[in-house]
């Protein structure tokens, strides 16, 4: 793995905020929806921010493997033996792009031995960065200002709850009949983590697919500023790269992580 100086992280947050500036200049622009195999959209944003993200990281490090949502289809028994890689979502949150509501981030994270070491999150519109690396402090950057984030603890009632604005369910809507009085907020993206990582939400359940790029910067992010990100079926935080699918099973994410999240499965 590489060893992860000031001038790595700064040149990783710069990537990413080309990215964001190229997802910008389409979003203002205008674009055409296509769709893959699985029905999820893709435009010209995603693409462009894909080849930004893939060339600048590729410069920075031409030793370590990229993993794209855009470019996947890297075969299992090739990333079985990656040891460290970056994993990309170029565009996180292309439906609320479409929808044009501003809820989309760039995400960037440095993976080793199956763990996030570091993570980037860029929300093209408003321009924040959040970032963090493993051991150390999480941070929201507002142009050239960093700010330490901590999560809220103790978390007490009414719970700010994160609920994605496009994905719903009958499993997600009785977690949050359990958790009490809450007060609920329609968020897109990773950017959801990132609140929690501020303080300014508490919880975020998720019951349905999401893949390992949609988590993984953000979880870098969440646990640096003291909450977590677990799998509900261990209880233990997320790990990447450990299977031949790259879909998460179910998660919550926490801030307070003594909150008794296992009553409300």
């Amino acid at each position: 793995m590489i060893r992860i100086t000031v001038d790595v992280r700064e040149t990783v947050i710069a990537i990413a905020r080309q990215a964001g500036a190229a997802i910008m200049e389409i979003y203002e622009q205008g674009f055409e929806v296509q769709h893959k195999d699985d029905a999820s959209p893709l435009t010209a944003a995603d693409l462009a921010a894909h080849r930004i993200i893939v060339e600048g990281l590729e410069r920075l490090t031409p030793d370590l493997p990229v993993l794209s949502e855009e470019s996947a289809q890297v075969p299992w028994e090739t990333r079985r033996h990656w040891s460290s890689y970056w994993l990309v979502d170029p565009l996180d949150g292309t439906r609320e792009f479409v929808k044009r509501n501003g809820e989309f981030t760039v995400n960037i994270a440095l993976i080793a031995q199956g763990a996030p070491v570091m993570g980037v999150v860029q929300a093209p519109v408003g321009g924040q960065v959040w970032h963090a690396v493993r051991g150390e402090y999480a941070y929201r950057r507002d142009g050239h200002r960093d700010e330490p984030l901590r999560v809220r603890e103790p978390a007490t009632a009414p719970l700010r709850v994160a609920a994605s604005r496009s994905h719903r369910d009958a499993r997600t809507q009785s977690a949050l009949e359990k958790m009490g009085a809450i007060e609920e907020v329609a968020l897109g993206s990773s950017l959801k983590f990132c609140r929690i990582a501020e303080g300014a939400l508490d919880v975020y359940p998720r019951f349905g697919p999401t893949s390992e790029w949609d988590t993984a910067a953000a979880q870098c992010v969440l646990h640096a500023a003291g909450g977590a990100v677990l799998s509900t079926e261990t209880g233990k935080p997320f790990r990447y790269n450990r299977r031949e699918t790259l879909l998460n099973g179910d998660f919550i994410a926490l801030g307070d992580t003594e909150l008794p999240w296992r009553d409300w499965l």
